[in-house]
């Protein structure tokens, strides 16, 4: 079947071989390594390798260039100790078997217009993680260092029935894609963190299949961050993605609401929704108690496209449009399977995943134009 309308969870644990109590333990290692390489300190760098643990890099004038940690560590010696030297560093994705395990990472410097990769072979030497040697190589790069935060959920049914839904996947991939042809990066949160389930994968069509089969974007999806753990001020937007779960858990998450506004209000960024993602905004209250729609031009789902007599619609804790509208909102759509999207100030939102990519667009624009 080319076109699936139903919803695929994907549980990741069989694609990614790992265990969950390693996870933070692998990632801790890996984040001494960039937050060494990122802040000039060759004793953090030195707690994420083995001792005689090597680099295989590349050089102009030698085909394989082999440098000792302990020769590598003193390149970090040069700079102010804790000054941030430009290198933007991510964890891209973690595999791991009984004591040992692979990883790449991210290094993006968008002063120099360069981007790296790195690649980790890892083992538990002694009850703790180490990197026991790194490869890596780089290109010229439009990645600007800039990140949008998209905001899915975990429900995998419709409230408390055995119906199943999931984050709709086009709506992730249409964004998704038009934000990193742009040079931004996108991080992913869910109320529990962890994988999420994906609704609506249309293997048709080309741009799905790529994410689809590309293991980058599928750990990202699979291994979303939790709300605890992020930081606001990294983020010049929020963006929150439609299906059904976004009608479940994300509303009422007081740390997701918390992040939200405050890449609003204290970081001057962008809230932005797609289709049943709207219903994540409606709580949202700034700080002169207002609800953030009130007054504003807002788009998403309307009721009138719904199936109102099936069960799933019955398990729905509110609507959208006339919450929306009770709480001050001006509510717009166009017809079904129209693009719709709506700008009121800092709030951005569209009507359906045809949207997705013209809110994007949106996003970004203002952005650009407003720094």
């Amino acid at each position: 079947m080319s076109k699936i309308f139903f919803v695929i969870v994907f549980t990741f644990q069989s694609l990614f071989s790992f265990s969950q109590s390693e996870q933070p333990l692998i990632e801790k290692c890996l984040q001494n390594y960039l937050d060494g390489t990122s802040y000039n300190n060759p004793d953090t760098i030195r707690k994420a390798f083995y001792p005689e643990a090597n680099l295989f890099l590349s050089h102009k004038e030698k085909p394989l260039w082999i440098v000792p940690i302990s020769e590598y560590v003193k390149w970090f010696q040069k700079g102010e100790p804790g000054k941030f030297n430009g290198r933007l560093g991510k964890i891209i994705s973690i595999e791991f078997y009984n004591d040992i395990a692979i990883a790449k990472a991210e290094i993006i410097m968008p002063e120099k217009k360069q981007e790296y990769m790195d690649m980790f072979l890892l083992k538990k030497i002694q009850g703790e993680w180490q990197i026991i040697s790194k490869s890596a190589s780089s290109k010229i790069s439009n990645k600007l260092g800039k990140k949008i935060l998209f905001i899915v959920s975990n429900a995998h049914f419709h409230g408390k029935s055995t119906i199943a839904t999931g984050n709709s996947f086009a709506e992730i991939i249409n964004a998704y894609h038009t934000f990193i042809s742009a040079g931004y990066t996108v991080d992913f949160v869910s109320p529990e963190g962890g994988s999420i389930p994906l609704a609506y994968i249309n293997t048709s069509d080309s741009l799905q299949k790529q994410y689809l089969y590309n293991p980058d974007f599928m750990y990202a999806v699979g291994h979303t961050l939790n709300p605890k753990n992020i930081d606001y001020k990294n983020y010049k937007a929020v963006h929150y993605i439609g299906g059904g779960s976004a009608m479940y858990d994300v509303p009422e998450n007081e740390d997701i609401q918390r992040i939200a506004l405050q890449v609003y209000e204290e970081n001057n960024g962008i809230i932005s929704s797609v289709c049943h993602g709207t219903a994540g905004i409606v709580n949202l209250k700034t700080k002169d108690g207002k609800y953030l729609v009130h007054g504003k031009k807002i788009s998403g789902y309307p009721e009138s496209f719904e199936k109102k007599d099936s069960e799933y619609f019955k398990q729905f804790p509110f609507l959208i449009q006339k919450t929306i509208e009770e709480r001050g909102g001006n509510f717009k759509h166009s017809a079904q399977d129209v693009p719709h999207v709506e700008t009121d100030g800092r709030v951005i939102t569209g009507q359906n995943y045809q949207s997705s990519s013209g809110v994007a667009q949106k996003i970004i624009a203002f952005i650009e134009h407003n720094e």
